[in-house]
């Protein structure tokens, strides 16, 4: 089949994610409104990446940028890669905080690649393809499936791959993240998980997991009894000591705090008072000089969506030679 690809340009906005929130340990995440903007066009060839806001000057300007090799991945399932692409990222969400920048790469690309290829060869992949894909490149779906879907997502692995729910959390729902200026690794933080957990703490973040899915949805009273860990939070804490002070400091004043993603930043799902000062809560932490942003966010109910700022069921001046598969 042929495939021919769109003229102009194509935007993407990924939002920032928060996954874990406590109990629900690489399955539950919300996504927030905060965003990366993405927009690629078809050229002749080569590869050129921009980079303005956040990572700029350190990620990669060619085909070894995240988002492009999504974008090249989503076109494989799709039949064929144009000849050449110019990506612009405008990057904001924090990078390596635990806010999902490259859950928000991946899906950008993903959807960048679906909104450039037009035609038959588009319906190859579909919103639970491009959620596959995503968990597939990420390596899990809990940070992917909040930024494609938007709102609150339940998501979990089985025999096809990656699949999710949304659901549309509570009024009054408003997280405030605390950031550090400090970066953190997932594999140093998934390095500190046990092999195993005793079965105790295994049954009781079964419930709150539970709890918090009615809590988020329906009774954001609950949010600080739901919002308790006994499974990852702990065994964390040593390797960002900080992160896990300013959690306790903000639940011993009844915020539902938890540690976003992998850390290091913290997620507050309650409103914390107004005088609290996240520098001072961690100032004896063991981690001396560290400064926390806080800022308070709505949720993002849309998730990543294609947005065309050119007609887009135009073939590109790259023709459909330039992508023939059949």
């Amino acid at each position: 089949m042929d495939v021919t690809f769109v003229a102009g340009t194509v935007r993407v906005r990924a939002p920032a994610t928060s996954a874990n929130l406590g109990p629900g340990f690489d399955s539950l995440g919300l996504a927030l409104a905060l965003y990366d903007d993405v927009t690629a066009r078809v050229a002749a060839g080569g590869c050129h990446v921009t980079v303005t806001g956040e990572g700029a000057g350190e990620l990669p300007g060619d085909e070894t940028h995240l988002v492009v090799r999504a974008m090249h991945a989503a076109f494989d399932r799709m039949g064929a890669r144009p000849p050449g692409l110019v990506v612009e990222c405008v990057n904001r969400i924090p990078q390596a905080r635990g806010l999902g920048s490259s859950s928000a790469a991946i899906v950008a690309g993903i959807q960048l690649a679906r909104g450039l290829v037009a035609g038959p060869a588009a319906v190859r992949l579909d919103d639970a393809g491009a959620l596959r894909l995503a968990a597939e490149l990420e390596g899990h779906p809990d940070n992917a499936a909040p930024c494609l879907l938007g709102g609150f997502t339940i998501a979990w692995t089985d025999g096809s791959g990656a699949r999710a729910v949304h659901l549309k959390p509570a009024p009054g729902v408003h997280p405030t993240l605390f950031v550090p200026d400090g970066r953190g690794l997932t594999a140093d933080a998934r390095a500190a998980l046990p092999a195993s957990v005793p079965h105790a703490d295994a049954a009781r973040n079964a419930g709150r997991a539970a709890l918090l899915v009615h809590a988020l949805t329906a009774e954001p009273e609950l949010l600080f009894a739901a919002t308790e860990d006994r499974l990852h939070q702990d065994y964390r804490a040593p390797g960002m000591p900080a992160t896990a002070a300013l959690v306790d400091a903000l639940r011993a004043v009844g915020v539902a705090a938890v540690v976003s993603g992998a850390g290091p930043t913290v997620l507050a799902l309650t409103d914390p008072p107004p005088d609290f000062a996240p520098d001072l809560a961690t100032a004896g932490a063991g981690a001396a000089g560290i400064r926390w942003a806080s800022t308070r966010l709505e949720l993002s109910n849309d998730g990543a969506r294609i947005e065309p700022e050119a007609r887009l069921d135009t073939p590109s001046e790259a023709g459909v030679a330039a992508g023939r598969k059949s």
